[in-house]
């Protein structure tokens, strides 16, 4: 498999006061760097899991503001390379003419979400307010953050990854995207809604990471009106959450979720 490696490791353990080592093989994530090419212009090195690829084609495109729409694209392959990974994406003319003007190269690792960036106001970007009348239980938000994990695949094997899940307000995971990044993750994500015309405004997205402002832009980007967090956010986030009306939550754990901001009285 390409997104999943065995490993030979020595594992150590202790149980009731017995020590015991032993060798074994173990399943570890892969990373991968991925080119991504517009109409056979590089733009940008990101450190990826090599799977779901062409999601990620169309969600970094429409996030990082390449794209309005699925419809910019005229196709996306993903071809192999002596190192990692090339997507050759096409666009049409005039998502062209707005990369040209996208003065950006960005080598992104990881966690990265700014890697390139040489302006304040590509960093931070003006947001337009979601329309959505999304309105979900607080039960229905916590009881599909537990139930996310049945849909964690590759961390299952692996430990290492992060998930950005689709639910309905019914609390239906529809689309589970995984990956060491989670800003990749998310952008997979957006990507499949995209790909397959799902309506981001008809439901919500849960994370299994912090909540940091580059993930709030992006799902204000792709219309996506409430964002739940495993873990915690910043005070930069709850801010441009806020601008974009934007209902927060975090620390949707086993013992509840903390509703950090709900200005349009989605959760009920």
């Amino acid at each position: 498999m390409d997104d999943l490696q065995k490993h030979p490791m020595r594992v150590w353990t202790t149980q009731n006061q017995q020590q015991d080592e032993r060798q074994e093989e173990r399943m570890v994530a892969c990373e991968t760097p991925l080119v991504l090419e517009y109409n056979c212009v590089s733009f940008a090195v990101m450190m990826v899991t090599p799977r779901d690829l062409v999601d990620f084609c169309y969600g970094f495109s429409l996030t990082e503001g390449i794209i309005e729409n699925a419809k910019d694209i005229i196709y996306a392959q993903i071809k192999k390379a002596p190192k990692g990974k090339v997507a050759a994406i096409e666009i049409n003319a005039r998502a062209f003419h707005k990369l040209e003007k996208y003065n950006r190269t960005l080598s992104g690792r990881t966690g990265c979400g700014l890697c390139g960036v040489e302006k304040l106001d590509q960093a931070i970007k003006p947001l337009e307010k979601v329309v959505s009348d999304l309105k979900v239980e607080a039960k229905t938000i916590h009881a599909s953050m537990q139930n996310i994990k049945a849909h964690q695949k590759l961390n299952k094997d692996t430990g290492a990854l992060h998930a950005a899940g689709f639910v309905t307000d019914q609390g239906d995971i529809i689309a589970v995207r995984e990956d060491v990044g989670r800003h990749n993750a998310l952008d997979k994500l957006i990507g499949h809604l995209m790909r397959e015309n799902i309506n981001p405004s008809q439901g919500y997205v849960l994370i299994t990471s912090r909540c940091s402002f580059e993930m709030v832009q992006k799902c204000a980007i792709a219309g996506i009106a409430l964002i739940a967090a495993v873990s915690a956010t910043t005070d930069l986030a709850i801010t441009l959450a806020e601008d974009a009306g934007i209902t927060l939550i975090t620390f949707a754990r086993h013992d509840g979720i903390n509703i950090v901001l709900d200005p349009e009285s989605r959760v009920v």
